[in-house]
């Protein structure tokens, strides 16, 4: 085979993974029983991301697009968009933190450990009050544009990095943007017990990588705070909290008969402004009025399943 064939195949063979299911579970999911016979497990996320986002700062091309403030040419730092960003470590982490703290409940925070290393403050403070450190990259950089290599450089050094910082290595994995090496990187790692590297389901499932399964904790782009700067997306607070209600509502009525999992995603630099905050801290009072929903890390929703859904075994 000359070096063009092998190129195209190698091409072809990075298109043909992961493959696509769409199937699933089907009409019966399984029945999952989560602590208590709650309903629904609420995954509340909070995301670290400030300090590892693009800025020709950390020799990036360009700064990081999609922000609330203007857009920047390529090659000039977007020095507004960069202190919104700031804002997140600054003012909104805390803010959230002390919510958590009042309600009572844990979350686990998606952690880039670039942005760890500039505060470490935070991984030491999230971890002290129970809450999950779970690995979000090293830089806030889409995975599908590194080659193999480099991911796992970068998988390897945010694994180290959280672990120093943290004091415990994180279980679960989430990238931005998963290239198609990224599952089986994961796998090769070894130390981790769940990726949440999917949107496709409303509960856990196994994939199979590397000739072993793979469990993965579905996440969330639609309950997301990142609504508020994306096309079609909210505007006020109220928006948030109605569809949060409306999300937690479906679920619990079909959490009747098969328990669900809900994903609650939330940015510091976003969920962590006031008025969105309020509506946050707002959405949890009205969850635990139901009586029968668990606020759940990720690791212990992972490990429920496992237990009760080993790999292998039909659920």
């Amino acid at each position: 085979m000359d070096g063009k064939s092998a190129l195209n195949t190698a091409a072809q063979s990075s298109v043909q993974r992961p493959p696509r299911d769409f199937v699933g579970y089907g009409e019966t999911p399984p029945k999952v029983v989560w602590p208590n016979g709650a309903k629904v497990a609420i995954s509340l996320v909070i995301n670290v991301e400030e300090g590892a986002e693009r800025s020709p700062l950390y020799g990036d091309d360009r700064g990081e697009p999609g922000g609330e403030g203007y857009a920047v040419p390529p090659g000039f730092r977007d020095l507004r968009g960069e202190s919104a960003f700031e804002y997140g470590t600054r003012a909104g982490f805390w803010r959230l933190l002390e919510i958590l703290r009042r309600q009572n409940v844990h979350a686990s925070f998606f952690i880039s450990a670039a942005a760890l290393e500039k505060t470490p403050e935070i991984g030491r403070a999230l971890v002290a009050e129970g809450h999950e450190p779970v690995c979000h990259g090293y830089r806030w950089m889409p995975a599908y544009l590194l080659d193999r290599e480099r991911e796992r450089d970068d998988l390897r050094k945010a694994i180290a990095a959280i672990e120093q910082i943290c004091g415990t290595r994180p279980l679960g994995y989430y990238s931005r943007g998963e290239s198609p090496n990224t599952r089986s990187l994961v796998q090769e790692e070894g130390g981790f017990v769940y990726n949440s590297d999917t949107y496709a389901d409303d509960l856990p499932f196994y994939v199979s990588e590397a000739g072993r399964p793979m469990l993965m904790v579905p996440y969330s782009l639609e309950i997301n705070d990142t609504k508020f700067n994306r096309p079609v997306g909210m505007s006020e607070p109220r928006d948030l909290y109605r569809y949060l209600v409306a999300t937690l509502d479906c679920l619990h009525r079909e959490g009747a008969e098969y328990p669900k999992m809900m994903s609650l995603g939330i940015h510091q630099r976003l969920g962590g402004k006031p008025g969105r905050a309020a509506a946050i801290n707002a959405f949890i009072e009205y969850a635990k009025t139901k009586g029968d929903v668990w606020f759940a890390r990720r690791i212990d929703i992972a490990r429920t399943w496992l237990r009760q859904f080993p790999p292998g075994q039909p659920p």
